[in-house]
């Protein structure tokens, strides 16, 4: 039975293509420009038939969800021994960020291209969109695994959402690496190297009884603004 456009196809071979099909169309993003791009020429730059361009991905927004979850994969990965061997918390959380920086370097230009659309509230590219949940959820587990598996002590109200929030800073310092233009995006390192030490102090102050009713009023916050009717 034939599958639909744009199926979840995990054989090897069908990884390899859905790869190349992404690959080639970030590079014609970043030459054309997101909008001048079309499905027919990624897939004749990637030496495939438009018909099975489509298969795997049913539209040009799709092709960038496939980045997402490429570039989420890879970060993942990247990860993996600094949290199954370091235990302090700033450590791990650093790591994390740096390693995204090294495996997002290659699609720096492009970050400038997809970033006006990414920027539209009702655009599907948008990090916060229903179509970007898988990444976004993603990045978020992996958040959460920087704080299971560390040291950290926090304020117990806020441990269920700082996986979340962390998410989030994450996502401040992506938008600040779109518009770093310094060799080797150093500012960007540079905020991170900052921040990070900032982050964990802060974690660490929640659990203290003269910060709690701020930490509660961060905990109310997360809520009513994830609140599906709010």
């Amino acid at each position: 039975m034939a599958e639909s456009p744009g199926a979840d196809v995990r054989t090897p071979k069908s990884e390899a293509t859905r790869t190349l099909i992404v690959e080639t169309a970030l590079r014609l993003f970043q030459e054309n420009g997101y909008d001048k791009t079309t499905m027919r020429a990624i897939a004749k730059e990637a030496g495939v038939s438009v018909g099975n361009a489509y298969y795997y991905f049913s539209s040009k927004d799709q092709l960038v969800q496939g980045f997402y979850d490429r570039i989420t994969q890879l970060h993942d990965e990247a990860c993996a021994e600094v949290l199954a061997t370091e235990r302090d918390f700033a450590r791990r959380l650093r790591a994390v960020m740096v390693r995204w920086l090294e495996v997002a370097a290659p699609y720096h230009e492009f970050g400038t291209q997809f970033f006006v659309n990414a920027a539209d509230p009702d655009s599907p590219l948008s990090p916060f969109s229903t179509e970007s949940s898988p990444a976004r959820d993603a990045q978020i587990a992996l958040f959460r695994r920087v704080l299971e598996g560390s040291t950290a002590k926090v304020d117990p109200e806020l441990r269920p959402e700082l996986p979340e929030l962390l998410w989030l800073y994450e996502m401040g310092v992506v938008l600040f690496w779109v518009h770093d233009r310094s060799p080797d995006c150093r500012r960007t390192r540079m905020l991170v190297d900052r921040t990070v030490p900032l982050l964990d102090r802060v974690i660490g102050l929640s659990r203290l009884r003269l910060l709690r009713p701020v930490t509660r009023e961060i905990v109310q916050l997360i809520g009513d603004l994830t609140r599906q009717d709010a």
